[in-house]
């Protein structure tokens, strides 16, 4: 199972329970950085505020279960309606 899966498995419940829908989850390295990036949405409009709240829960729960052993950037977006995905 790949890191991203194994993510998306972790935090969905969690997530779910908050409103949240998981779009995509990507671990992706650019410009010697690594990136967990994780697409949300939801029936409400997603801004800062929500994004801040999803971010509070998948760092607590990466947090413990300690996944990815490198430094990593974590960001947290919303979904645009009728965008790339």
């Amino acid at each position: 199972m790949k890191i991203e899966e194994k993510i998306e498995n972790l935090i969905s419940e969690e997530l779910n329970k908050n409103g949240f829908r998981i779009i995509n989850v990507k671990y992706v390295k650019e410009s010697g950085h690594n990136f967990l990036r994780i697409v949300i949405d939801k029936d409400e409009v997603v801004n800062v505020d929500s994004c801040l709240v999803a971010t509070k829960i998948i760092n607590n729960i990466l947090d413990n279960k300690h996944l990815i052993e490198d430094e990593y950037i974590l960001d947290v977006c919303s979904y645009e309606k009728g965008g790339n995905k």
